[in-house]
């Protein structure tokens, strides 16, 4: 939620002058027209010495200029604020934008009208017409926003519109506040499926380690709320000066590494419907997928990069993490966009140093050397699954389908659970497909192929 205040009123002889500018900059069409007409009348007056003409001329021009130092001489103050719900939206759907104006002065105010800056991805400038607000009352407005792609989407500035009462003149204040929409990559409901060779993890085995025995062996860690009084480790709080509770007990979370290859050479075509944006989408539903089942989940990417890049190895840190580690992959899954790397060298790097557990691939075009590089980034993974996409096919709806097969059966024969992903397939059926698929076996099944 965001707000300022914009006062109307002048602060010194070099504020008023400029004020005083600005308000007959702000003559409407109608005011300026008045004020030609006025002094037309004015001139032809003279020249024809018709004093009841002056009299009209002059009212023309007056009227104009009394509603501009009206409007400039008007002295209150007008609080605005903002209130963004919610502020991360996946594609598609629809976040509600409230705006709250308050008169903070004495006096009421006249005709008030607001427009919100919006970027044209998010639909046409909201525009609010208010009438009078008396001294110390509030407006509220509403309007909705819908993004149909991903991305940061600044809402503001708010521009406040003062005008008189006859439509002379129009006075222009913004505000300086604004906040950012986050449209993430649309997510897709995984069926519960175990992947073959995955390793039982925190929510499907609750396999646990224990503490060395002995009060001297203990390994102490900070008070959380919630924790048991009994666990309070009285040498360690005395000697750190904090509470500190014996870990008796260590949660061994399952780790899983989600790679999305961004290389603009493995992808071709954009827009919603790209095998690109299909690649962002299905990262985002595994990794939701994941962190539900209790993994400690990291993003990796071709680049070498690794969210959200807490704890070892990029992971994140505990259980009570996985909230804001969501997030953080998610807002980097919004603005993601095509690398210029050719290969996968850095990635294949970073699981070298750090790879067990369950990897789950994403990946666009792979020529022969790409291919055989992905294949040994089987390492010591517990699994290893892999969606390749072939952007070709992707591009012409499937009529130069079979680039994909190979790599496929290449990465199989290197223990990979590997399918091809055909145009405008479900991850969900892909995936329950994958949970019966067999390393050893898969290299006589086609399915994923574009027959």
């Amino acid at each position: 939620m965001s707000g300022a205040t914009v006062p109307d009123g002048q602060r010194g002889d070099e504020d008023d002058r400029g004020g005083l500018r600005a308000a007959f900059g702000g003559l409407t069409t109608r005011g300026r027209s008045f004020l030609a007409a006025g002094v037309a009348a004015a001139v032809c007056a003279y020249v024809l010495g018709q004093a009841d003409l002056l009299r009209v001329g002059l009212l023309l021009a007056a009227l104009p200029l009394i509603c501009v130092l009206a409007l400039h001489r008007t002295r209150y103050r007008v609080a605005a604020s903002r209130r963004l719900t919610p502020q991360r939206v996946e594609t598609g759907a629809e976040a509600r934008v409230q705006l709250r104006m308050e008169n903070v002065s004495k006096l009421p105010t006249g005709l008030l009208m607001l427009q919100d800056h919006v970027p044209y991805m998010l639909g046409p400038r909201p525009r609010f017409v208010l009438d009078r607000v008396e001294a110390g009352g509030r407006r509220e407005v509403s309007y909705r926003v819908r993004s149909d792609l991903r991305g940061r989407f600044p809402l503001g500035p708010l521009q406040l519109r003062l005008g008189d009462p006859f439509g002379m003149c129009e006075l222009t204040r913004s505000f300086s506040a604004y906040d950012t929409l986050t449209a993430v990559p649309r997510t897709e409901a995984l069926p519960p499926v175990k992947l073959f060779g995955e390793a039982s993890g925190y929510g499907d085995g609750q396999s646990r380690s224990l503490a060395l025995a002995g009060d001297d062996d203990v390994i102490p860690r900070t008070y959380r709320h919630g924790d048991d009084l009994r666990r309070v480790h009285w040498r360690s709080t005395a000697r750190y000066g904090e509470l500190m509770v014996r870990r008796e007990e260590l949660p061994q979370r399952a780790r899983c590494t989600v790679l999305l290859d961004t290389r603009r050479i493995a992808f071709q075509g954009a827009g919603p419907d790209s095998a690109f944006e299909w690649a962002v989408s299905g990262t985002a539903s595994a990794l939701v997928h994941m962190l539900e089942r209790g993994y400690a989940v990291r993003l990796l990417t071709d680049t070498g990069s690794a969210i959200p890049g807490e704890g070892a190895e990029g992971f994140a840190g505990s259980a009570q993490d996985s909230a804001e580690a969501a997030g953080l992959m998610m807002d980097t899954l919004a603005v993601v966009d095509h690398s210029e790397g050719a290969g996968l060298s850095r990635a294949s790097d970073v699981l070298r140093g750090g790879g067990d557990g369950l990897l789950i691939a994403f990946l666009g075009d792979l020529d022969e050397e790409q291919a055989a590089l992905t294949a040994r980034m089987r390492g010591r993974a517990g699994a290893a699954v892999a969606f390749v996409l072939d952007s070709g096919a992707w591009l012409t709806g499937g009529a130069a389908a079979g680039a994909a097969e190979d790599r496929v059966r290449q990465l199989r024969e290197a223990g990979w659970t590997a399918l091809a992903v055909p145009p405008g397939a479900s991850l969900a059926d892909l995936w329950q497909q994958a949970a019966g698929l067999r390393p050893e076996t898969a290299a006589a099944d086609t399915y994923g192929g574009w027959s």
